[in-house]
């Protein structure tokens, strides 16, 4: 055949046989065409910030999608555009209820924010789950699974899943998981859940971000309680018992009762709202129709007094800050200066020739000496 090529490599002794040839076929004869000349893939052209707007607002998931991508990033031109978009969506925020879920590792909090979220997407409502990741402290990197775990709530239209890699972030929740909130809320998701790490006293970030605080927890209270940290059930505005099925739905009554005895003594989290315990089988969906009408109480209750508006409000003031630190942790780690005197300090304070307060003041002292020359 005339379009058969025979070709040897390079690398092939001239005196080998041909066994080292291989054979190949040309489609035609048609020179091949230089790279210079090839199609290239055009660039997506970049969205304007009314298009960002029009899109979230329309909930086109793409668009949101993005616009969360623009929020989770470092780049200072990211962030601009970011805080740019979300200044033309505050008006539409605030609407949804806020709920943050955390729990014990094995309590099930995929397979019942999934149960939870099917529920109330067949009840009308829209959900946006952000579930927060656990980032590996050495190389930043994160599972990402959520979506995976909650198989069929992301294929539901009314539902929106975001997983974000906690990123290190104190409470195991993005620091950004609050403008995505909004983001979503302006997409029109009226229930927002966060599902946080896991317990420890970090959660306090995520009680500091949500109308409506759960603990997923598991029978065996007795175990668990000496186990579990005072200040994590006193930020709890419920407690749920998961895996109440089978065999195990004696053992989550007893676990139920003896968790309500023990908050019965703790002071509540939330002013004029007693917290008790509640069983479920998210693998049944059992139980979460009483679960979501606990959230229904607690908002019409927190509403009618208001501690919700009061929250809220606080809230937002935590957050300016929350910020306020952040930015100041990022200057300081930032400068050339200090980035250039920090080993030499740290290796003073180590070999015992300087204090820890004198290092830390002479490191400020860089630092302020470098923003008066600025």
């Amino acid at each position: 055949m005339n379009n058969e090529r025979t070709y040897r490599p390079e690398w092939v002794p001239e005196e080998e046989s041909k066994e080292f040839a291989t054979t190949y076929v040309k489609k035609n004869d048609e020179p091949s065409v230089p790279s210079s000349g090839r199609k290239r893939f055009a660039k997506r052209k970049e969205r304007s910030i009314a298009e960002y707007v029009e899109g979230v607002l329309n909930n086109d998931r793409t668009i949101l999608a993005q616009a969360i991508t623009l929020v989770e990033s470092n780049a200072a031109k990211h962030m601009e555009m970011a805080q740019q978009i979300l200044n033309k969506l505050l008006p539409h925020v605030g609407k949804s209820v806020r709920i943050g879920i955390t729990g014990v590792p094995g309590a099930g909090k995929s397979t019942f924010i999934e149960a939870f979220g099917t529920f109330l997407c067949e009840n009308g409502h829209r959900v946006a789950v952000l579930a927060v990741d656990p980032s590996s402290s050495i190389t930043g990197g994160s599972i990402l699974g959520d979506k995976t775990r909650m198989e069929n709530l992301s294929r539901d239209p009314r539902a929106f899943i975001r997983p974000s890699p906690s990123g290190g972030t104190l409470g195991g929740v993005h620091r950004k998981t609050r403008e995505t909130m909004l983001l979503c809320e302006a997409a029109g998701y009226d229930v927002i859940l966060i599902e946080t790490v896991g317990v420890g006293q970090s959660e306090f970030v995520v009680r500091n971000m949500v109308d409506f605080f759960m603990l997923l927890a598991l029978t065996g209270a007795g175990d668990e309680l000496q186990g579990m940290k005072k200040g994590i059930m006193e930020l709890t505005d419920a407690v749920v018992i998961n895996k109440a099925d089978g065999d195990n739905k004696p053992k989550a009554l007893a676990a139920k009762e003896e968790y309500n005895q023990f908050l019965h003594y703790l002071r509540p989290a939330t002013p004029g709202w007693e917290t008790k315990a509640y069983t479920c089988s998210a693998l049944l969906g059992e139980g979460i129709s009483e679960i979501w009408k606990v959230v229904e109480k607690f908002v019409e209750t927190t509403k009618k007094s208001g501690v919700f508006e009061m929250r809220r409000r606080n809230q937002l003031k935590d957050w300016i800050y929350s910020m306020i630190k952040d930015y100041l942790e990022t200057s300081f780690f930032s400068h050339p200066q200090v980035k250039e005197n920090i080993p030499i300090i740290e290796n003073n304070v180590i070999s015992g020739t300087l204090s820890v307060t004198k290092a830390v003041q002479e490191l400020l002292q860089i630092y302020e000496n470098k923003k008066v020359s600025e």
